[in-house]
């Protein structure tokens, strides 16, 4: 009668040892044998899945290989992409600027920048001040830098405007507006001052006919144009945030791009746009953004 073996537990089972043995059919030498039991097969394989998963982990994570995972991007394209949105904030901001710069200039030849008067209605400058030259208009007293710039002018030749001009030393500065020398754009009669409360942010200037109007400082010609208010007007861009605005031109010499120095004609006096009833110059001096009365600067 066979006898009975006690049967095995599950563990037990595990740790049974086996072997295995590689013959040849010729002779049935022995060519490999190999023992194992089943709980060894496990902890191999285990231990090699877990190194293949750290394997690939480690290439999608530290190597180039990433990049021909079906889906990741490639390194050059992420690189590009994070340029390109950074030059597209750049520009944002640079448009922004621009657009702010430009609605400025259209506000200054609208004549609707500033304050609004007591109706609460703009006021446009009007050419009727013009005909009123009789009435008493204060005229700043000659400041410390017209006078500096008056004694320059004086002991120069006064048409040859092509020498280094003084302007250059501050303008280098850097300096607020009170540093600067402003040249005359006109010599002539003042018949309207700087009233902005009144949406009058510049001076008419009344002079004789055909008389040229020239560049208070260096800088250059931002715009120069014909509009239904203004007429033939030129703006011009200089250092430090100014800028100068000569309106109701008969002619423009200069054009958009054009670099200029202080003392260039760039136009001749005019009666242009509707806003005027007869020849003169409406010179405007913006700095920062907000209007300045060219008084406190310029003697004309």
């Amino acid at each position: 009668m066979a006898e009975d073996h006690p049967k095995k537990s599950f563990t037990g089972r595990l740790r049974s040892k086996y072997f295995f043995i590689i013959r040849k059919e010729e002779n049935f030498e022995e060519k490999l044998s190999l023992r194992f039991s089943p709980i060894g097969i496990f902890l191999v394989t285990g231990g090699l899945t877990v190194l293949l998963i750290v394997l690939v982990i480690y290439i999608v994570a530290f190597t180039p290989l990433r990049e021909y995972i079906p889906g990741y991007a490639d390194i050059n394209v992420r690189r590009n992409l994070i340029l390109f949105s950074r030059k597209t904030d750049s520009l944002t901001e640079a448009l922004k600027e621009r657009k702010a710069y430009m609605e400025n200039i259209s506000r200054i030849l609208n004549g609707t920048a500033g304050e609004t008067d007591s109706s609460g209605s703009k006021k446009s400058e009007s050419g009727d001040s013009i005909s009123k030259a009789n009435h008493n208009t204060t005229v700043a007293p000659p400041s410390h830098s017209d006078s500096l710039l008056r004694s320059e002018v004086e002991s120069n030749d006064p048409y040859n405007l092509s020498q280094p001009n003084i302007t250059e030393a501050a303008s280098s500065s850097g300096s607020g507006i009170n540093d600067y020398f402003f040249f005359c754009p006109l010599k002539g009669v003042i018949t309207n001052g700087f009233a902005p409360a009144q949406s009058h942010y510049g001076v008419d200037v009344v002079a004789k006919e055909n008389e040229a109007i020239k560049a208070t400082l260096n800088g250059s010609v931002i715009l120069s144009t014909w509009t239904l208010a203004t007429g033939n007007v030129i703006i011009l861009q200089h250092d430090n945030n100014l800028l100068s605005v000569y309106e109701h031109n008969s002619v423009l010499l200069k054009k958009t791009g054009d670099y200029v120095k202080a003392g260039d004609v760039i136009a001749i006096i005019g009666n242009t746009g509707e806003l005027t009833t007869g020849p003169h110059l409406h010179f405007e001096l913006w700095y920062k953004g907000k209007p300045v009365n060219p008084l406190k600067y310029i003697t004309f």
